[in-house]
């Protein structure tokens, strides 16, 4: 909880959503407005997570192009290359704040204005707060004492350990199993072969390096059993 609340990220969060409150203070959106701002963004979420998550993060043509390279090797091949690497377990700010500003701020603008734009941001980071928690406990060396929260834990290192085409979700997993993409390693007996690349291999890296030249080459295998 300490070094939770101690990250620069998650203090940069906390003070935005003050910042946002004391904008919709100062420019209030009516109530059926902000309700609204509110519970779209509180029920969209999950969603936007999910295809963010699956299309983006673990997208194959973001290495291909030189400019954005760097960008998805931050974003989400770091994380995959070593799950218990604590640096990287958060995203980045220069990724996650237009991001949310995208996805939470301009709907609520469209709803309410700018008071809307405060009320629908304040909630895209308080969700982003929640998500973050969860992701820490899933990675940290913890074992969660209630059952949803070690099931949850469960079903995403099968995400990281595994095979990293399912599992997408990190709190809610009902638009994995909406769309197919929920499992259990019973599920799928095979590991996939590209669980720690993402499908970044050392072929890959031959037609498109600029990864690998940032990573110091292309990690093999089990992340404890490197050299």
């Amino acid at each position: 909880m300490v070094a939770y609340f101690q990250h620069y990220t998650i203090a940069s969060y906390l003070a935005l959503t003050g910042g946002s409150i004391a904008l919709f203070v100062l420019h209030p959106a009516a109530l059926g407005q902000t309700l609204t701002t509110v519970a779209l963004i509180l029920v969209a979420y999950p969603l936007v997570w999910y295809i963010l998550h699956r299309w983006v993060l673990h997208c194959h043509w973001m290495f291909k192009v030189p400019a954005l390279a760097a960008v998805w090797k931050r974003i989400h091949y770091d994380h995959h290359q070593d799950p218990n690497h604590l640096e990287v377990l958060f995203g980045a700010l220069y990724t996650t704040l237009p991001t949310l500003l995208l996805v939470s701020a301009l709907p609520g603008w469209l709803i309410g204005g700018t008071g809307g734009a405060a009320a629908g941001f304040a909630t895209g980071l308080l969700c982003t707060c929640f998500y973050e928690f969860f992701h820490c406990i899933q990675h940290l060396a913890y074992k969660p004492r209630h059952r949803w929260l070690a099931t949850m834990k469960v079903r995403h290192m099968e995400h990281h350990f595994h095979d990293e085409n399912g599992n997408y979700g990190i709190t809610n997993f009902a638009w994995d199993r909406l769309f197919g993409t929920l499992y259990t390693r019973a599920d799928r007996p095979v590991k996939s072969g590209t669980v720690f690349n993402l499908g970044y291999t050392a072929e890959v890296a031959a037609v498109y390096p600029k990864v690998a030249e940032l990573s110091g080459g292309v990690a093999i295998g089990h992340p404890r059993r490197r050299r």
